[in-house]
């Protein structure tokens, strides 16, 4: 691509149409090790032998991963539909069926989240799935009644009658939507189904009683153009997602201080944790005297479970890109780095084409636009070590020294990389930044609370249904997340508690799901927000052992650089391995508290001042599993954590059960 100019990227601006089919296979590292490559080569393979002329394209990944390999399809005639769990042998009957035949495939098809509450548009399809608690599940009935009603109906050349995958609504009996309006209906009964067909099928008619209102509680931002452009074209991103539009704003309308203003406006926060404001942070890096300023996009992803950075890499690098550079315009830099853990070689990959792109079409490099401003960036691999998630373990892993933290101040906004000023943020925070330059940072405030402005992208793993990415603005509770979202815990058990923030995060009870999730409240109650990960566990879960499990990631990954880290971590996994075993003393409990708050107090970093946290927040919400290791054993211990008891319950019904 040739260098393009301000009149260029305008002219891409415009609405050139869209491409009127396509099948979009999404290919992230979740997709290919669930087998997206060989179902995008079975597509290839089965439209060229039919002799279909339908684009197969390759894209990022709307984050679904309890469905990959996750494909999307949109033909002529019928609404845009996700199939989930497509195997090479589904692509196949795919392309066969919904290409060709113009009919959806049962059992994949993974209803949308834009429901709507009116019907605007002829039903063509209808998706049933029984979404109760119930074993015995009621879909193919539901699917056969539906059938036979458009018969008596003679509608049944017009609707074909599809078995969901998933419906994005949980809990609320047979649930049914109508597409391509997305008007949903949950609770239906069997009495239902003539009504359904007669008033909304045949007369567009909403049934209120049976409409579910609830708006998709998911704004997605970072994640906008997940699933909607092929991360390895420039031409994507610059013709579907409104690409370098606003760098050509910031350059040509803008300068740096009104691109911070708009950035305070914004009250965009850190997301990698810390949640420090970005303009902040921008404004006291620019205002330093050097001739050389950095900005770092720390990709450096390592809490257990967390893989929110790396599927923005992979789907969306240009954006992430694009937000560096407008970084870098706002505070007068000139280089930049990806410091990109190594285990991730398809973000990689897909970062360091995206800068031979952007290079290419003179959006990297000198005089970029003709603007006269310069900037350049390189991709730096991490090593994998947990510890260089801290900034200035960071910089020195760049400046090919050990990756161990140093004293602050001073930060290092002031004396950074190479001893220069530097900006430090992370993907998901870059990635937000060219919407709210393009939209504005009021645009981007309306979502949030008063503190916490803007959205959140979660990977919620663990026991959970529905394990994905999830963005919602910032005070939703836990149990929207949890239950509206992804569907509630695994197997229908009783959720035990949310552990958010990684190995530097804390437990929350299951008393506490329904709190706003923003910095605040997670502070509140003994946990972090940190880069996103948030853990479901079930009431068969030992919350010693969770803690232990983190506190033994924590020793391990620590760089033994100072004392309270190194020593006082090593203390208490043996203090926590001894209260597991059945050993431990009630004297215990109060030593770790002890140590617990040396760490916090006296750590050099954040790795040592947060990783107590598990170890606290248990104790504070389970001390009573703790008492039970000490008092009866791991076999008692089990009984209760099972059970969600005390100590003091788990006697008495003991005592109970042997009292004639």
């Amino acid at each position: 691509m040739k260098p393009l100019t301000p009149t260029d990227l305008e002219a891409y601006n415009r609405p050139n149409g869209e491409m009127k089919e396509w099948i979009r296979v999404q290919l992230d590292t979740g997709g290919i090790a669930a087998g997206a490559e060989e179902a995008l080569a079975e597509f290839t393979r089965v439209r060229d032998e039919n002799h279909q002329t339908i684009p197969v394209l390759r894209v990022g990944s709307v984050g679904y991963s309890f469905a990959d390999p996750v494909v999307e399809v949109k033909c002529p005639g019928l609404p845009r539909i996700l199939y989930g769990q497509v195997s090479a042998e589904v692509a196949g009957l795919i392309l066969r069926d919904h290409v060709m035949n113009k009919r959806q495939i049962d059992d994949h098809a993974i209803a949308t989240r834009q429901r709507r509450l009116t019907i605007d548009q002829p039903v063509t399809q209808i998706l049933v799935r029984d979404t109760g608690a119930d074993l015995s599940s009621k879909t193919e009935f539901f699917q056969f009644t539906f059938v036979e009603e458009l018969k008596r109906r003679n509608l049944t050349e017009r609707v074909q009658v599809v078995r969901a995958f998933d419906m994005g609504v949980y809990h609320e009996g047979v649930v049914v939507q109508l597409l391509p309006s997305g008007v949903t209906y949950t609770n239906v009964l069997a009495a239902d189904v003539a009504r359904i067909v007669t008033e909304s099928v045949a007369k567009k008619r909403v049934l209120d009683d049976l409409l579910f209102k609830q708006p998709n509680p998911q704004v997605r931002i970072v994640l906008r153009n997940c699933g909607e452009v092929d991360p390895d074209s420039l031409e994507d991103y610059l013709t579907m997602a409104r690409g370098y539009q606003a760098l050509r704003r910031a350059l040509t309308e803008m300068t740096p201080e009104k691109v911070i203003a708009e950035m305070k406006a914004s009250g965009l926060r850190g997301r990698g944790g810390a949640g420090f404001p970005t303009w902040l942070k921008w404004q006291l890096t620019g205002a330093q005297k050097s001739a050389e300023r950095y900005v770092i996009c720390n990709g450096d992803e390592g809490d257990p479970g967390a893989f929110m950075d790396r599927s923005v890499l992979e789907s969306d690098p240009h954006s992430v890109l694009e937000g560096m550079i407008l970084a870098a315009f706002a505070m007068g830099s000139t280089h930049g780095y990806f410091y990109i853990r190594a285990e991730y070689p398809k973000a990689v990959e897909r970062v360091e084409r995206a800068l031979v792109q952007a290079r290419e079409a003179g959006l990297l490099g000198k005089n970029i636009l003709g603007s006269g401003f310069s900037f350049d960036a390189k991709v730096r691999l991490g090593a994998g070590a947990f510890v260089c998630g801290e900034e200035t373990a960071l910089i020195a892993s760049i400046e090919g020294k050990r990756g161990s933290p140093s004293p602050r101040p001073p930060y290092p906004s002031v004396k950074g990389l190479w001893g220069k000023p530097t900006a430090i943020n992370n993907v998901e925070t870059l990635a937000n930044v060219p919407a709210i330059i393009l939209n504005g940072g009021a645009w981007y405030a309306k979502n949030g609370t008063d503190a916490s402005k803007g959205t959140k992208v979660f990977a919620v793993t663990g026991k959970v249904k529905n394990a994905q990415l999830v963005e919602v603005p910032m005070g939703t509770t836990l149990r929207q997340i949890v239950f509206d979202i992804c569907g509630g815990v695994l197997d229908d058990k009783d959720l035990k508690a949310v552990q958010t923030g990684g190995p530097s995060g804390g437990v929350i009870p299951d008393k506490h799901l329904d709190t706003p999730v923003s910095y605040e409240t997670l502070q509140q109650l003994g946990s972090i927000m940190g880069s996103g990960g948030m853990l479901v566990m079930d009431k068969t879960d030992s919350m010693v052992e969770v803690a232990k499990f983190y506190l033994r990631f924590c020793v391990d990954e620590s760089c033994g650089k100072c004392a309270p880290c190194r020593i006082g971590g090593y203390q208490m996994l043996q203090i926590l391995d001894r209260i597991t075993r059945g050993r431990g003393t009630a004297a215990d409990v109060g030593i770790l508290r002890r140590i617990c708050t040396a760490m916090q107090k006296a750590s050099l970093c954040g790795l040592g001042q947060t990783a107590p946290n598990p170890v606290l927040s248990t104790l504070r919400y389970f001390e009573e599993e703790y008492k039970a290791y000490i008092e009866g054993g791991p076999s008692y211990a089990r009984k209760i954590s099972g059970r969600g008891q005390t100590v003091e319950t788990t006697k008495e019904t003991a005592k109970a059960a042997v009292t004639p």
